[in-house]
């Protein structure tokens, strides 16, 4: 058996799979915020549930935001910011008395997309998380691709390319830049962006909504966030060329995303023509949990 954890900002999602990847269980519960004790104690909680309710022991692979540093071997990276500085794998492993594998958030959904999701099959898959924060990784024939810094695949705390003169300097971002992709393109950067054109605080279901029924103040603010997002991803088609690229996190429930960023992102992509597909999750928000899972593999 294998387990996989996808600690979040909001949320902590576990999930128990078989042998064939067929899932046995799945938990979710709040993330403590801003407490690190309890952050580490809940996911160790959550491990013991899958397996007293299975009935079985499985490996366990956590999917977290940041990574851990090779050089310090901390938490670096992270926009849960209390988990920063804070050895969080060997705390878990000293709670579980078991050797655990921890990879970033991001890199575990591309993983999981890319061996049995959106993306099978495709040997080169950027996995893309739009959600509380921005991130982004790479699945390389199914494993995850980390680099000698552990930051592979980090496009949210690059800056916005092409930046329109309305855009500069751009936002504060919680890394102490300004103007960061993950600023412009998170969950709060879309309600900050409708409420400075509009004087409107809606969450972005409610943008989604009201574009959807004819308001024109909400169509323009997801026209931007289009045209912002395909600008960001033509940079990593340029850079990486992946066979897919897959939207994670909750606002890749946006269905017009799929249509519209790739008609946009060939007005920067360095290429004649643009082959990479743009896909929605297969798994949902239980991807990262999975991708997480299979680090045991």
């Amino acid at each position: 058996m294998r387990i996989g954890i996808d600690l979040g900002g909001s949320k902590i999602e576990g999930l128990a799979l078989d042998g064939g990847g067929r899932e046995l269980l799945r938990l979710r519960i709040d993330t403590p915020c801003g407490n690190y004790k309890a952050t580490v104690d809940a996911v160790c909680a959550m491990v013991h549930e899958l397996e007293a309710e299975t009935g079985g022991t499985g490996t366990v692979g956590i999917g977290m935001p940041g990574a851990i540093s090779p050089a310090t071997g901390v938490v670096k990276n992270a926009n849960s910011t209390w988990l920063i500085g804070h050895p969080f794998h060997r705390h878990v492993e000293e709670c579980l008395g078991r050797k655990v594998r921890v990879a970033n958030d991001a890199d575990c959904f591309a993983v999981s997309e890319a061996r049995d999701g959106a993306a099978a099959g495709r040997p080169l898959v950027f996995g893309v998380i739009l959600g509380t924060g921005v991130g982004g990784g790479i699945a390389h024939h199914g494993r995850p691709l980390r680099g000698k810094n552990a930051i592979a695949g980090e496009w949210g705390h690059l800056p916005l390319p092409w930046a329109q003169p309305s855009e500069l300097p751009g936002r504060e971002c919680w890394c102490g830049h300004n103007g960061c992709i993950e600023a412009w393109l998170c969950g709060l950067g879309l309600e900050c962006d409708h409420e400075d054109a509009t004087g409107e605080n809606l969450e972005p279901a409610e943008i989604v909504a009201r574009a959807e029924a004819g308001d024109a103040g909400a169509a323009a603010t997801l026209e931007r966030y289009e045209h912002r997002l395909a600008r960001g991803l033509a940079m990593v088609i340029t850079l990486l060329d992946p066979d897919a690229i897959v939207l994670g996190g909750g606002l890749s429930q946006i269905g017009r995303l799929y249509e519209t960023v790739p008609r946009l992102w060939g007005g920067w992509v360095f290429s004649d023509q643009v082959e990479t597909e743009l896909l929605p999750p297969k798994h949902g928000p239980t991807s990262g949990a999975r991708g997480a899972a299979w680090l045991w593999e």
